[in-house]
């Protein structure tokens, strides 16, 4: 099964909606508190939370902007601290995540970058209980290599995003919630390259992309 261009920029828009909907609806919801307050300590504490929701809001469209988008210039390479700091911004607003960065280059090529943010973010959805992600990278002269770890006590991946991960799209309609693993997938497969996905062992859970250079 193939994609349209224009139904697969609808679902890059639909994960990216969805996943905006719960930090600005919080802000929706703030500001209403706020008009009708008048106690100082209510007023403070949603004072706090618009904060939080402005700045989970800003972190995710950071992420969304370097991971779907065309952020990062349009250079053939891209610098792993911009990958890192959106990673970082994602993964830390949930506090049952922990993030260990283990990529030393200090620039990847572009579509590198994209597979791993991508697949960060799918290793975070995966840890339903909490745990860590581990992601690292090694480029070699003719691919980037790319491997996340995800651990934690439960580990759920569907098999849908599991499919589209390794195989793409297949017979069946890609959801919204498998757009990241179908970009991870046809980065890949454009660039000649492959993704594997582990079989759970242990509360371990193994991503890995090959990026060949062109």
């Amino acid at each position: 099964m193939t994609i349209s261009p224009v139904d697969f920029a609808s679902l890059l828009c639909s994960r990216l909606c969805h996943d905006l909907l719960s930090p600005i609806g919080a802000l929706n919801n703030g500001l209403e508190l706020l008009a009708d307050e008048t106690d100082p300590e209510m007023r403070q504490r949603c004072l706090e939370l618009l904060n939080e929701s402005a700045r989970v809001s800003a972190n995710k469209l950071k992420f969304f902007r370097l991971a779907f988008g065309a952020a990062g210039g349009f250079g053939e390479r891209v610098d792993v601290r911009e990958a890192r700091g959106a990673v970082e911004g994602l993964l830390g607003d949930n506090k049952r995540l922990a993030l260990h960065w283990a990529v030393e280059e200090p620039e990847l090529p572009k579509a590198a970058v994209k597979v791993l943010l991508n697949l960060a973010l799918i290793a975070g959805d995966t840890l339903v209980r909490g745990g860590a992600v581990t992601i690292g990278s090694e480029e070699t002269a003719d691919a980037t290599e790319i491997v996340l770890r995800a651990e934690g006590p439960r580990i759920v991946l569907d098999p849908d995003l599991r499919s589209t991960l390794t195989h793409g799209a297949g017979s069946e309609a890609v959801t919204p919630r498998a757009a990241a693993a179908f970009l991870v997938h046809a980065i890949a497969s454009e660039a000649g390259g492959s993704v594997i996905v582990s079989e759970p062992v242990e509360g371990t859970l193994l991503f890995g992309a090959a990026i060949p250079h062109r």
